[in-house]
């Protein structure tokens, strides 16, 4: 059976990795890796050790499903709302700009529950504190190296970390031949979260990276059972 390695266990990685299993059907074996002690990502929920109900979502505070994104995910907002993972937002909130057409919804126990629903449905074996470190490409395979602990071996890897880790990484992944940051012409000097913008210029990816960053999750699958049966992997 082929192994497949999701990096990063937020909602990019967690949907791959139950997508992987729907449409793979149990022909691969699913391994996800995340740097944190917890999933989820850019959806992470804080709680307090006291196991008490109070919660603070640290990422996105609610969802908002815009007419188009309702329409082409249909089936995974349908899915979240049977499961009790997402509600309508039904209350009023100060100061919303609501669009016509957006419908918003909240996450009673947590955004980071949309995550951790689509890690259950994969059935992938999550490992956590795997801090990935270098990939390197070994003959058909890629050899996986983190911080703390062995590295181990992939028929195939798929990176959802942001761009700037990735062309952190050691290996055969990524060439950087330039990288510079600079100050934005638009960007307000009293706003420190819009006064620098990174640029890289003249990144050389290698082909299996830039469908990794370049295209949707659904093509990815597809692209990944093409190169596991073009390596008759199966």
């Amino acid at each position: 059976m082929s192994r497949v390695l999701i990096v990063g266990a937020g909602l990019t990685g967690s949907l791959c990795a139950c997508l992987l299993r729907r449409e793979l059907q149990g022909r691969v074996q699913v391994v996800v890796w995340d740097k944190a002690g917890g999933a989820g990502g850019r959806m992470s929920t804080s709680r307090p050790p006291d196991a008490s109900s109070h919660s603070a979502d640290l990422g996105a505070q609610y969802i908002t499903a815009t007419p188009a994104y309702a329409q082409s995910h249909h089936s995974f907002y349908s899915e979240l709302l049977c499961a009790g993972v997402l509600q309508p937002l039904d209350c009023h909130i100060e100061g919303l700009q609501q669009k016509d057409g957006n419908k918003n919804y909240v996450t009673p126990r947590g955004t980071s529950n949309v995550v951790k629903h689509f890690l259950s449905e994969s059935g992938a074996d999550l490992f956590l504190q795997h801090h990935v470190t270098g990939v390197y490409r070994r003959g058909a395979s890629w050899e996986v190296a983190r911080k703390a602990g062995d590295s181990e071996t992939f028929d195939a890897v798929v990176l959802t970390m942001p761009v700037p880790q990735i062309l952190q990484l050691q290996g055969d992944l990524v060439t950087c031949k330039s990288l510079r940051t600079r100050t934005g012409p638009n960007c307000s000097q009293r706003d420190p979260t819009h006064s620098h913008m990174t640029c890289f210029e003249k990144t050389s990816l290698t082909t299996h990276t830039c469908l990794l960053l370049l295209y949707s999750v659904s093509f990815l699958i597809h692209m990944i059972f093409r190169f596991l049966s073009t390596c008759r992997m199966f």
